[in-house]
């Protein structure tokens, strides 16, 4: 088997074509793989040997470089002084001089080396093609299909590469099948082993950001802004928003007319994940009222130091403050970045329970706790209880 370099030529463009690579890019790795079948057949394998080679006419020329000496020891690395100024006049000893050979062809066994490292080389082009196209596109939403699914692992083609989405980066309850279109977040481009690794979500907060830029074309404008965003996939979401110009209501803007917009995203993420658009204030108290909408809300009282938030609010608001498994509350305190602890009107909270302590339902006795999302109230038989220890005190 020899390698014919006219049909090597043809070869390389049609190459460059299929695995849309700039055709100087497969040029070079040809050219490295002719070089190594050079030192298989001619050389040395530690020799210093570069190729070029002509795509139109499929000439191939080797340069071997050595080192002009007194004494010839190694013919492979070293050149006579009189035999280097035959090819260079002012050669002197100690520098190196590139030697021009014409290759006609190769051997089988240095064919066979060629082809091996003509096809190593093109995939680590590709995968570096690939790695510098979509680290321009981290961040940002990209159209996907789902080719497989293995285990808890969703593999989604991207186009031109594939993508892996993690269960942590899955919406809860979402449902995945070949074939399926969707829209994911690029979230990272990770170097291994087998090349490029690109991370997709469809999980986190900003997958939920960009398909309101795409449906709000205020936020593209400066109009309208996403100030802060929490979000549990597939069961609630928070948004603050804000608005720069003065008259224009920035939920309404993102709502959009009879809720076309935000019915849009819902869509995309599946009807089951509700979202809460609210507005964000500058104001501390009047920001966590507002996030922990729709409760209606007594009086905030704000610990600067400790970075929490105690909320008083009505009797019979304390169940939709908390919300369904302490959702609300725990979602509101995402938002604004202070722990949020609830407490029903005249009542007083006591001791601290541990943060794992089981979130009570609204229709059973409500337990005393300080920690996120936990709820702080007493029933009235403890009121009493605690009227009576502080009278015998006293």
């Amino acid at each position: 088997m020899e390698l014919d370099f006219k049909q090597l030529g043809v070869a390389i463009r049609s190459i460059a074509e299929e695995k849309n690579l700039p055709e100087d890019v497969v040029q070079e790795a040809v050219e490295q793989a002719l070089a190594a079948a050079y030192r298989r057949d001619y050389g040395d394998r530690d020799q210093e040997i570069k190729v070029k080679m002509n795509l139109n006419t499929g000439e191939v020329d080797a340069y071997v470089t050595k080192e002009i000496v007194d004494n010839v020891t190694n013919p492979a690395y070293q050149i006579s002084l009189n035999e280097a100024k035959l090819k260079q006049k002012n050669a002197q000893i100690g520098e190196t001089i590139e030697l021009h050979e014409k290759i006609d062809h190769f051997g089988r066994v240095a064919a066979q080396t060629a082809k091996q490292v003509i096809l190593q080389r093109l995939r680590e082009a590709e995968r570096e093609i690939i790695m510098t196209e979509y680290e321009d596109k981290i961040g940002s939403l990209i159209n996907a299909t789902v080719s497989r699914v293995e285990g808890n692992v969703v593999r989604v083609d991207l186009g031109k590469a594939q993508g892996i989405m993690p269960r942590s980066e899955q919406i809860q309850g979402e449902r995945y099948y070949p074939g399926q279109r969707v829209k994911v977040f690029l979230k990272d481009v990770e170097r291994g082993f087998r090349g490029p690794q690109l991370i997709v979500s469809r999980g986190n907060k900003e997958f939920i950001e960009w398909l309101f830029k795409s449906e709000v074309p205020e936020m593209e404008s400066g109009a309208v802004e996403i100030k802060e965003l929490a979000r549990e996939a597939g069961v609630r979401s928070k948004i603050a928003v804000w608005s720069n110009v003065p008259g224009v209501d920035p939920v309404g803007t993102f709502v959009g007319g009879h809720g076309t917009r935000v019915n849009a995203v819902m869509s995309e993420i599946g009807e089951q994940e509700k979202i809460d658009i609210i507005v964000h204030s500058d104001n501390l108290v009047e920001f966590i009222t507002n996030a922990l909408s729709p409760t209606k809300v007594n009086s905030v009282t704000i610990d600067q130091d400790k970075h929490r938030a105690l909320v008083n609010v009505p009797e019979d608001q304390l169940s939709i403050a908390i919300g369904k498994g302490g959702q609300n509350v725990r979602l509101a305190s995402k938002l604004t970045g202070y722990e949020i602890d609830i407490e029903s009107e005249n009542k007083q909270t006591t001791t601290k329970e541990p943060e794992d302590s089981a979130i009570v339902e609204p229709k059973q006795p409500l337990t005393n706790s300080s920690t996120p999302g936990r709820i702080k109230k007493k029933t009235e038989l403890e009121s009493s209880l605690l009227d009576a220890i502080e009278e015998h005190g006293e």
